[in-house]
């Protein structure tokens, strides 16, 4: 399969992939299930049937390039560090299917966590063949509907200085076109951090991260870190790299960070719990100044204006991540109540 999938190349990836595409639900929701919080606990707090598609984050390999070992994923720890089976991943997936959605397992991670091999030389043209063996044998055997690449910031720039993303990422769309597996990556917009524009092709969507403009331990205090001219720019600065509408996803926050001696990372969820429903409505609490004590995060019309946006000029929304929403999914809500409107003045 491998052999004929080379020879046929990017052609073959082509057309498996608009066959692909024409099955999908527009717009796409698609949300990051974060395994290393607990799949049961992420799933259980899924909305039903409001994603389109998830990706279990985050998957690396061994070493050895490998995904599993003795039945159990090589580099994939939960909530407490523990490694997860096989079979929980299986079931996990299963379950997340039976709600409507199609499920991907997710690669990298902003932070590489120690378990992982070296993915500078696991993709090198060395070993590329057999971690994208690796990937396949996962996908399969966990059920998989396809792989999301989030390989990001110097990680990046490093292996596609190399030479070795874009040849990555084109050997592997063959793999999973021929299996009618989807492909997709999450993207920075900022130099040093986003994928190729060689490898966009590839992709079946491309999930653009506008959010992170400020953390606890960067940027200019006073900032916000997700504003809706942030996803302007960033929707803006990827159709110009040549990212088809029909694949260019609006990523948005289901968190924000704290200055001022607040506590440095909160989800949407313990912001509204901790300091009410009226407060939670805006994108700030207390008054975003340098020096002053504040909450900058996304509330539920800036989500929903944004969601407008991505309908409007995208394939729709993607989400980090979705146990960070309230218990009566205020920003999911927000997601569809702007999708809606964007519809509407359509017709």
């Amino acid at each position: 399969m491998r052999t004929i999938a080379r020879i046929i190349g990017v052609g073959l990836a082509m057309v498996m992939s608009s066959t692909v595409m024409a099955q999908e639900r527009r717009p796409v929701l698609i949300g990051y299930v974060a395994a290393f919080k607990g799949l049961d606990m992420s799933i259980g707090r899924l909305p039903p049937r409001a994603y389109t598609h998830l990706n279990v984050a985050f998957a690396n390999p061994d070493a050895e390039g490998r995904f599993v070992r003795a039945g159990q994923l090589a580099c994939m720890p939960g909530a407490r560090g523990e490694a997860t089976g096989l079979g929980t991943l299986r079931d996990a997936v299963r379950r997340m299917q039976a709600g409507g959605a199609r499920v991907s397992v997710s690669l990298g991670g902003g932070t590489i966590p120690g378990c992982s091999g070296d993915w500078r030389v696991l993709l090198s043209e060395a070993r590329r063949a057999d971690t994208i063996d690796a990937l396949v044998s996962l996908v399969e055997a966990a059920g998989l509907d396809g792989v999301d690449v989030d390989l990001e910031g110097a990680l990046l720039t490093e292996i596609d200085r190399a030479g070795d993303y874009t040849p990555f990422v084109a050997a592997l769309s063959a793999e999973l076109r021929a299996r009618g597996k989807l492909l997709s990556c999450a993207t920075a917009s900022y130099e040093g951090g986003m994928i190729p524009e060689r490898s966009i092709p590839y992709f079946d969507y491309v999930n653009i991260m506008s959010y992170d403009a400020i953390g606890s331990s960067w940027g200019t205090p006073g900032d916000e870190h997700s504003p809706f001219a942030m996803a302007e720019r960033d929707l803006a600065l990827w159709r110009g790299k040549g990212v088809p509408p029909d694949r260019l996803v609006l990523g948005v926050p289901f968190y924000g960070y704290g200055f001022g001696g607040l506590a440095p990372n909160w989800s949407y969820r313990d912001i509204r719990q901790q300091h009410g429903a009226t407060a939670a409505r805006r994108d700030v609490v207390g008054e975003a100044c340098a020096g002053c004590a504040y909450i900058t995060y996304n509330g539920p019309e800036t989500i929903a204006r944004k969601a407008r946006l991505a309908a409007q000029e995208g394939a729709g929304v993607m989400v980090w991540e979705v146990s960070q929403d309230t218990p009566d999914h205020a920003l999911i809500g927000a997601i569809r109540r702007g999708v809606t409107e964007q519809q509407r003045s359509n017709r």
